[in-house]
C-alpha cells in the first residue's frame, strides 16, 4: 500500500477490530448464522481492498465501485454465498472452490479463510493485476488467481466442489456444468432483471437443480476478456 493510504486508514480507524466487528454483527443480524463464515468475515480487513478515497465506508455492509464497471461485493452477500457453497459440503477445508469475477479480491480472501483451494478467475487485467497487488500482503498461498473468461471456468483447475459466481447471467454456462465435481454446486444470481441467489446442483440424470435464495443485484456475467 501506498504511504498516503495507510495514512487515511490510520486517521479513520478502519483497522481497529471493533469496527471489522461491527460488520460481522451486521452480517449476523441479516442472517448469516455459520459461525466459520462470520470468523472468516472478521479475519480479513476489507480496507485493503477499497480505494482510499472510499476508506470511511470500508466497513458499511455495501457493495463500493471498484473502477471497470465492477464492485467489491457486499459483505453479507460474500458471507451468504460461502455458507451457501459450505451446506453442500461434509469437509469444507479440503474442498476446492472457483470464484468466478475475482474483482479486486477481496471475496476470495474470505474463502482462503473457509477452503483448501480457491480459485479466482477475472476478465478485467487491470482488476486481475489489482486483486494480486491486494491479496500480495495476505500471503494466502491457497488462492490462485487467473486472468480468463470466467464463462468458460477453468477447465485446467477442474473439478471444483463448488463454484461461486459474482456476476449473474440467465443461466448457467455449460463449462461450469461440465466442470463441477460430483455432488458439488453453482452459488450464483441467476436473472437479468430480476435476480435470484442460487444454488444449483445434479441430479442422477445431470439434470439442474435450482434452489433460488433471495432477490440479489449483481453486475452481468459478459464473455471475453478485457486486457486494457
Amino acid at each position: 500500500m501506498t504511504q498516503r493510504r495507510n495514512d487515511a486508514l490510520g486517521n479513520t480507524g478502519l483497522t481497529s477490530a471493533r469496527v471489522r466487528q461491527r460488520m460481522v454483527e451486521r452480517v449476523r443480524e441479516l442472517g448469516v448464522r455459520d459461525s466459520r463464515v462470520l470468523t472468516a468475515l472478521a479475519a480479513v480487513p476489507r480496507h485493503l481492498f477499497v480505494d482510499a478515497a472510499l476508506a470511511s465506508r470500508a466497513y458499511d455492509d455495501c457493495a463500493l465501485p471498484l473502477g471497470h464497471g465492477q464492485t467489491i461485493s457486499q459483505p453479507y452477500i460474500v458471507a451468504r454465498s460461502a455458507e451457501l457453497a459450505i451446506g453442500s459440503m461434509a469437509t469444507p477445508r479440503t474442498a476446492r472452490v472457483l470464484e468466478i469475477g475475482t474483482g479486486g479480491g477481496y471475496a476470495a480472501a474470505v474463502f482462503a479463510q473457509l477452503f483448501g483451494e480457491v480459485y479466482s478467475i477475472e476478465r478485467v487485467r487491470a482488476l486481475h493485476e489489482r486483486a494480486r497487488s491486494n491479496l500480495r500482503p495476505l500471503r494466502l498461498a491457497t488462492v490462485r488467481l487467473a486472468y480468463g473468461d470466467g464463462a468458460d471456468g477453468l477447465a485446467a483447475e477442474a473439478p471444483f466442489d463448488a463454484i461461486i459466481a459474482a456476476a449473474a447471467g440467465a443461466e448457467i454456462p455449460q463449462a461450469w456444468g461440465e466442470q463441477l465435481a460430483p455432488n458439488g454446486v453453482v452459488v450464483a444470481p441467476l436473472g437479468e432483471e430480476n435476480q435470484q441467489l442460487s444454488v444449483l446442483s445434479r441430479d442422477a440424470q445431470g439434470r439442474w437443480i435450482c434452489r433460488k435464495i433471495e432477490p440479489v443485484r449483481f453486475v452481468p456475467l459478459l464473455g471475453g476478456v478485457i486486457a486494457a
